[in-house]
C-alpha cells in the first residue's frame, strides 16, 4: 500500500521562524511615507505593539518561538503531509504529489499560524482589543478563535460581497466572541466615505483595511491595536512553519527536495509559508520551480507594476514596495475572497523581482473544474483560495506526463470550502463565469493609485 500520510511528533514542531529578508539576494526596498521619508519603528507604534514591529524590521534568519506560543500552536500542529495518490492516477501522471493540508487548524485554515502569534504577542504587550480586515473570513476567524484563546475582544471588518457569500463566517466568528462588520460600514469616517462615493461597492480589503486601522487608532486610551492577515514581514515569518514543517515530511516521505513548490497567494501568508524555506534552497542553488498563483481577475503578481503604494484605500498604511493593481481598485466579486487584494506582500514581490519565482494566473472556472476533479477524487472540498494552488498542480502534472518525468510537486492546500458551498453551488449551476480586468480600468486604477508617489526601484542580481 503506497503511504499517503506523513504525520511529525508533537515534539517536532518548528521552535524557529524562517525569515527570508536575511538572505533575500538584493534586500527589499524601506516602508516610505508620500514624501519619501523611511517609515521608523516608532511611526508605526500607534497601530502594532512594538514586540511586532520589531519583527518586521528584523533581519535575524531564525527568530524563536516563545514556548506559551508553541503550546497553543501544538494543539493543531504539526498539520500533515498528505499524498493526492487518486488525483495522481486520474491524472495519469508520472509525478508525484504532495500537499500540506493546512485545514486541520480550528479555523479551517492555516491563518491561525499568525493569528495565535499576534494575539498573544498583543496579549503580552498589554493590548486588550483587536481590530482587523477580513476578505473571505479565514483571517477574521482565525483572529477571533485565538483573541477568545487569550483574551482579547475583536473586531472584524469583513468585505461586503464576502460578507453577503459566506453568512457562516460570521456566525463562526461571532462563536469565538469576536464582532464581525460588513466593510464598507458606517462605524467609521473612511467607511462613511467609500458609502457615499460608491453606495452600491462590493467593498474591498483596501476598504476593510482603512476602517480597521482607523477603528484601531480612534481609541485614544491605546488599548486597541490594529491585526493584519497577510502582506507584512512579521504575518508572513509566523507562516513560515508551515513550509519547515513540509521539509521535515518531505524527508519521510524520501523526497530530498521537491520540484516544483505551488500555492495560491492574494496578499501573501499562505504562499510564502509554504515556499520561503524552499526560496531559501534555491538561493542557495537548489533546482526548484516556486509557483505562487493567482486569480486571473486580480493578477497583481503577473500583470502590475512593482511600485510603492499603499496597503489600503484611504492611504493610512505607510507606502509598500510590491506588485500592486493600485489601492482604488476594487476586484469583481470572485467567491476566491482572500485573493481579491489589490497589491502583494513586500517579500514575496521582491522574490518575484529577483527572479526566485514563477507566478501564474488562472481563470476562476478553470479554479473550480480543479476543486471538482479534487473533489471526485481526494474527497475533500477546498477553499476557493485553494482551488487556485490545485488548478496550477493539475497544470504541472499534465506536463509532466507529456514530458514524461516523474516529478515531485508540493502544494499548499490552504483550507477547506465547508462555509463557501455557495461558489460550489453557483458553478455546478451555470452561475460562473470567467473575468479579466479591462485594459482601461487597469491602466485607470495604476494611474490614479500611484500618481505622486516615490518610485521604487526594481533591484536584482540576474542570477535567476
Amino acid at each position: 500500500m503506497i503511504e499517503q500520510k506523513f504525520v511529525l511528533r508533537d515534539d517536532e514542531i518548528p521552535r524557529q521562524w524562517y525569515n527570508l529578508a536575511a538572505d533575500l539576494p538584493s534586500p527589499m526596498e524601506p516602508l516610505q511615507t508620500p514624501d519619501g521619508s523611511p517609515v521608523t519603528p516608532e511611526m508605526l507604534a500607534p497601530i502594532f505593539p512594538m514586540n511586532l514591529i520589531e519583527q518586521e524590521v528584523s533581519q535575524e534568519r531564525w527568530i524563536d518561538i516563545p514556548e506559551p506560543l508553541l503550546a497553543l500552536l501544538s494543539s493543531y500542529r504539526p498539520a500533515p503531509l498528505k499524498r493526492a495518490i487518486r488525483l495522481e492516477k486520474a491524472l495519469g501522471t508520472p509525478a508525484r504529489i504532495y500537499y500540506k493540508d493546512e485545514s486541520t487548524s480550528p479555523a479551517g485554515s492555516h491563518k491561525p499560524n499568525s493569528a495565535l502569534a499576534q494575539a498573544w504577542y498583543n496579549k503580552e504587550f498589554g493590548t486588550k482589543r483587536l481590530t482587523t480586515e477580513t476578505g473571505a473570513g479565514q483571517w477574521g476567524s482565525a483572529l477571533c478563535y485565538a483573541s477568545a484563546l487569550v483574551g482579547l475582544e475583536c473586531k472584524v471588518f469583513m468585505v461586503r460581497i464576502s460578507f453577503d457569500q459566506k453568512p457562516y463566517r460570521k456566525i463562526l466568528m461571532e462563536t469565538w466572541g469576536g464582532t464581525c462588520i460588513a466593510s464598507p460600514s458606517n462605524e467609521t469616517a473612511a467607511g462613511r466615505s467609500f458609502l457615499e462615493q460608491f453606495p452600491d461597492t462590493p467593498g474591498s480589503l483596501g476598504m476593510a483595511i482603512s476602517e480597521a486601522i482607523e477603528a484601531a487608532v480612534s481609541d485614544k486610551s491605546g488599548d486597541t491595536k490594529y491585526s493584519l492577515g497577510s502582506v507584512l514581514n512579521h504575518v508572513l515569518l509566523h507562516q513560515t512553519i508551515i513550509g519547515l514543517e513540509a521539509k521535515k515530511q518531505l524527508a519521510l516521505a524520501g523526497v530530498k527536495k521537491p520540484d516544483i513548490v505551488i500555492g495560491c497567494a492574494g496578499g501573501g501568508s499562505n504562499f510564502a509559508g509554504l515556499s520561503f524555506p524552499f526560496v531559501n534552497d534555491k538561493i542557495h542553488g537548489a533546482e526548484i520551480t516556486i509557483i505562487p498563483v493567482e486569480p486571473q481577475s486580480c493578477p497583481s503578481l503577473t500583470k502590475a507594476p512593482f511600485a510603492y503604494d499603499f496597503g489600503d484605500t484611504t492611504g493610512m498604511t505607510p507606502l509598500l514596495p510590491m506588485h500592486t493593481l493600485g489601492h482604488n481598485f476594487v476586484a469583481p466579486p470572485l467567491h476566491a475572497g482572500g485573493l481579491r487584494y489589490h497589491g502583494m506582500a513586500p517579500l514575496v514581490s521582491q522574490a518575484t523581482v529577483e527572479g526566485l519565482l514563477e507566478p501564474e494566473s488562472i481563470p476562476q472556472m478553470e479554479c473550480y473544474a480543479a476543486a471538482i476533479q479534487w473533489a471526485r477524487t481526494e474527497g475533500t472540498i477546498c477553499a476557493p483560495e485553494t482551488s487556485h494552488a490545485i488548478a496550477a498542480t493539475i497544470r504541472q502534472a499534465k506536463q509532466a506526463k507529456e514530458e514524461g518525468k516523474e516529478k515531485v510537486i508540493l502544494f499548499g492546500y490552504s483550507g477547506h470550502g465547508l462555509l463557501d458551498l455557495s461558489g460550489y453551488d453557483a458553478y455546478l449551476n451555470g452561475r460562473l463565469e470567467d473575468y479579466e480586468i479591462p485594459e482601461e480600468e487597469f491602466r485607470k486604477s495604476i494611474e490614479s493609485s500611484l500618481e505622486g508617489l516615490p518610485k521604487a526601484a526594481e533591484k536584482r542580481t540576474g542570477k535567476w
